[in-house]
C-alpha cells in the first residue's frame, strides 16, 4: 500500500489517531468503490466505471497507495471499453485494492502499543 516513508510522514503529521482516522476513511472508500467498480464493469457502464476509478485513485493517492492509484488511472483511461476490458481493469484494481487493505491492516496494527 503506502510507501512506508509516506506512511511515516502521515503519522508524524497527523499523529496515530489522525492516521487511524485517515486510514479508516480509506478502507471505507476502497470497500465502497470496489463494489461500484464491479457493478459498473458488469453493466458495461464505462463512464460510471471511470468515475469510480477516479474516486479510488484519489483515495489511493492520499495515503500513498501508488500501485492502486496506477491501476485506477489505467481504468480511468478506458473510454470505449468492452465488457471484457472493464472486467480485466476491475480485476487489476481489485487485486491492488486487496493488497492495499492488507498493508493497511499491518500499518494499523503497528500503531497499537504492544500488550
Amino acid at each position: 500500500m503506502a510507501d512506508r516513508g509516506f506512511a511515516a510522514q502521515l503519522a508524524e503529521d497527523l499523529g496515530p489517531e489522525g492516521l487511524r482516522m485517515v486510514l479508516g476513511v480509506f478502507r471505507t472508500d476502497v470497500e465502497r468503490l470496489t463494489v461500484i467498480l464491479a457493478a459498473t464493469a458488469g453493466a458495461g457502464d464505462v463512464l460510471a466505471f471511470r468515475r469510480a476509478a477516479h474516486g479510488l485513485a484519489g483515495a489511493a493517492g492520499a495515503v500513498g497507495a501508488a500501485a492502486l492509484e496506477r491501476a485506477c488511472r489505467a481504468g480511468m483511461a478506458l473510454h470505449e471499453a468492452s465488457p471484457g476490458e472493464l472486467a480485466a481493469a476491475q480485476d487489476a484494481i481489485g487485486m491492488e485494492a486487496d493488497a492495499a487493505l492488507l498493508d493497511l491492516v499491518a500499518l494499523l496494527s503497528s500503531l497499537d502499543p504492544p500488550a
